[in-house]
């Protein structure tokens, strides 16, 4: 239910110099924004960090009857107004200190499922498709919700194969209600109503598709989800700053790596190199480190390998069984158990471990695997 105080809520965000934190501010000093904004004004040196000049336009008539035209719009068009200091924020978002002091909502959303956002490059490739496909597949047996931004590339066929594999997918846009961007995008965000996902917005339909404003809404997508999953990005790619965001509010990043020469996988390189995202292996592994009650049917892998056993020269042979039958075995007494210099053993060894059949541990022990 829309009241008076969603009314003064958006007059108070409305004022120039009113952001998401200073409306916390002033909320935790006066407790609601109708008190905001009949006593900031006078009364401002009540809160840290508040100035007169940060409240000089509280009070504006035109930023109240702004906030009736915005009310008369939500409730024509079926819209919420998700209000922080109510606790109507998706949880996890409500715990991030920089999180929208105001949220619009389209459609359904059920918070006591898990989340996991997943976002890319517009200039998605055959990899990270196939990728999307494999992995959503995969969470279909489980009770969760994707979260992406409605971009083209990878956001699109998020929402898309989400929709396929019956996955309730959650769209996250850069502008206010009045619009859709990208157009292409309109019948798909249809489509995620249809079938009981969600729109969200901080942005109040007054708001257009400014380029800011993509970046600002990747902190909404990072922040309502336990775990963030970057597909493909180049260089300084939008969906880096969504890693970055997941970084700060300390939840799991992810990331599909892919060789260095192709441009749309150096963004996920470079969040592993730099040890801000952990490398996606396979889908199975994904799905177990996600925690999802995924199916005991076998989950295909990423890369996928014929279970076929692997002919090892005689070599090989000798020196494996020699350590299989010893299990952490030093370098020193395999050398003596097959008669050959230690130097020699040791080339042998690594290539036993590239082939996953030995373990080397500290002081040049080995296990069989």
């Amino acid at each position: 239910m829309i009241s008076e105080e969603h009314l003064y809520a958006i007059a108070l965000r409305e004022c120039s110099l009113i952001g998401d934190i200073n409306f916390h501010k002033l909320i935790r000093t006066f407790g609601t924004a109708e008190e905001v904004w009949k006593r900031a004004k006078k009364e401002y040196t009540k809160t840290d960090g508040i100035g007169r000049k940060t409240v000089s336009d509280i009070g504006n008539e035109d930023y109240l009857k702004f906030a009736e035209k915005e009310i008369q719009f939500c409730e024509k068009n079926n819209i919420r107004i998700l209000l922080r200091y109510f606790n109507e924020l998706p949880h996890l978002l409500n715990e991030c200190d920089d999180s929208p002091a105001i949220l619009y909502q389209k459609g359904n959303f059920d918070d006591s499922l898990q989340k996991i956002s997943i976002v890319g490059t517009r200039n998605m490739t055959s990899y990270g498709q196939q990728f999307i496909w494999d992995f959503l597949e995969a969470a279909s047996s489980s009770k969760c919700i994707s979260v992406s931004g409605l971009a083209l590339g990878v956001d699109k066929e998020v929402h898309e194969q989400s929709i396929h594999y019956k996955i309730p997918t959650v769209a996250v846009l850069a502008h206010g209600f009045h619009m859709l961007y990208p157009s292409k995008n309109k019948k798909l965000s249809e489509k995620i109503l249809e079938e009981g996902g969600a729109l969200f917005t901080e942005f109040n339909s007054s708001r257009k598709p400014d380029r800011e404003n993509f970046i600002q809404r990747n902190r909404i997508i990072a922040g309502m989800s336990p775990s963030t999953i970057v597909v493909e990005t180049g260089f300084g790619g939008g969906s880096v700053s969504t890693a970055a965001f997941a970084n700060d509010y300390n939840r799991e990043v992810f990331a599909l790596p892919g060789k260095i020469t192709d441009p749309y996988s150096q963004g996920c390189n470079q969040l592993i190199f730099q040890n801000k995202a952990a490398a996606i292996s396979t889908v199975k592994d994904l799905v177990d480190s996600l925690g999802f009650n995924h199916s005991k049917e076998k989950v295909a892998e990423l890369f996928p390998y014929s279970e076929i056993s692997i002919q090892l020269t005689e070599n090989q042979e000798s020196i494996y069984q020699s350590i299989k039958a010893n299990p952490q075995v030093s370098l020193d007494d395999l050398a003596q158990m097959v008669s050959v210099p230690s130097y020699k053993i040791l080339p042998v060894i690594l290539e036993l471990e590239l082939l996953g059949k030995v373990k080397s541990f500290s002081g040049r022990q080995f296990s069989a695997i």
